[in-house]
């Protein structure tokens, strides 16, 4: 461990063992903020370690918490993980970075993240009372034992075991994404709105997309299935949604620019002082946000042969059912490199994003539209890209 400390501002880095000699990488994070504080705040970007505009925002709200915390401003205590996956940011292949998967196990570094409650459920049995407080506390508590009692096989593992360390208590976790080409969205817990409308206004979301299980088993859901699992487990016993949880995207991939990465730490800025986490004027209130809807409301556009995207529409506009989105013009057959067939939309909604290369294979995925009515295609399934 090493740090340096201005007032509260301490900078943290933990070295994760290689798989292989010689591939030890350090985890750098940040920690600001009265270490009483009444509420903890978990910020991270990158775990897709090829989705860079969230490490561009927290680049400059640490900056700010910074010249807040030296003010005598801040009245949380903040864990900044600007880049959270060093292992995602060495996996590079014939000058492309791959920072999405895992390249030893190919596993999605924002899937497959443990369900807690089945976790620590035998630990806690019996331990629950009246009292919310105390419960969540002792839910927290048997999570931390869990944690310190994994023993990691894997680079990957210790990662991940490191950053729930640093999560598992939190009362606002926010994950910073991005898509490929796409307008700012957040993912969420059904519960967590309206309450994170806030969030929505200060970030400039144009959708929030809720579902209380994705499928995939994403980092955002993890302490929201904690608490929804053990309030259903134990009916007679009250448990909180004790944290507020999100996926931030953050536009598409090749938005990393200065200005933006300020505009949305800005955003982030007031978000919390607005929310009096930080004794600050958080300046004009933003414009609001659409209301949220369910994830299985918008639909996930693939096509059914390989081509080359010739797009109709743009990010934002309003589409019909049936109305076509992008063409798919042949790359084989008899009419190869001439033939051009329309991918329709299959909702009304509008476009929130699309895919950055143009060249896609059978199945993939080429846009996202934002509808209002859960599909049926949609309902009880996996509802996330890959």
């Amino acid at each position: 461990m090493a740090s340096l400390i201005s007032m509260t501002f301490e900078q943290t880095t933990f070295v994760l063992a290689g798989d292989t000699p010689g591939s030890a990488t350090t985890l750098y994070s940040y920690t600001v903020g009265p270490q009483d504080a009444p509420v903890k705040v978990h910020l991270q970007a990158a775990l897709h370690a090829d989705e860079q505009p969230g490490t561009m925002a927290l680049h400059h709200l640490l900056v700010m918490l910074r010249d807040a915390d030296a003010m005598g401003q801040l009245r949380a205590r903040f864990a900044v993980f600007p880049s959270v996956n060093p292992l995602g940011l060495a996996n590079w292949s014939l000058r492309t970075h791959l920072g999405r998967y895992d390249n030893t196990t190919g596993v999605n570094y924002n899937r497959r993240w443990p369900d807690l409650y089945a976790a620590v459920s035998g630990a806690v049995g019996g331990r629950l009372g009246a009292d919310p407080r105390a419960n969540v506390a002792t839910l927290r508590h048997a999570v931390r034992d869990w944690i310190d009692g994994q023993r990691p096989r894997s680079a990957a593992e210790e990662l991940r075991l490191a950053v729930l360390r640093s999560a598992h208590d939190a009362d606002i976790m926010l994950d910073l994404h991005c898509d490929n080409d796409s307008l700012k969205h957040i993912f969420t817990s059904p519960e967590l709105m309206p309450g994170f409308r806030d969030l929505a206004d200060w970030m400039g979301a144009a959708a929030t997309l809720t579902a209380e299980d994705s499928g995939g088993g994403s980092f955002d859901e993890v302490l929201p299935q904690l608490y929804r699992q053990a309030a259903r487990a134990n009916p007679d016993k009250p448990i909180p949604m004790a944290a507020e949880t999100a996926t931030l995207e953050y536009r598409g991939q090749a938005d990393v620019f200065d200005e933006m990465g300020l505009a949305d730490a800005k955003g982030l800025f007031g978000f919390f002082a607005g929310r009096g986490l930080i004794d600050a004027d958080p300046g004009p209130r933003p414009a609001s946000a659409p209301a949220a809807t369910p994830f299985e409301a918008t639909e996930v556009l693939r096509v059914d042969r390989p081509g080359l995207l010739a797009y109709r529409v743009e990010l934002g506009e309003t589409v019909k059912t049936g109305q076509p989105v992008a063409d798919l013009i042949a790359m084989d057959g008899p009419q190869a490199f001439i033939a051009r067939t329309p991918v329709l939309a299959g909702t009304d909604g509008f476009v929130l994003s699309r895919a950055l290369g143009k060249y896609v294979p059978r199945g993939g995925a080429i846009a996202k539209i934002v509808g209002t009515q859960p599909l049926v295609s949609r309902s009880g399934g996996y509802l996330l890209e890959d």
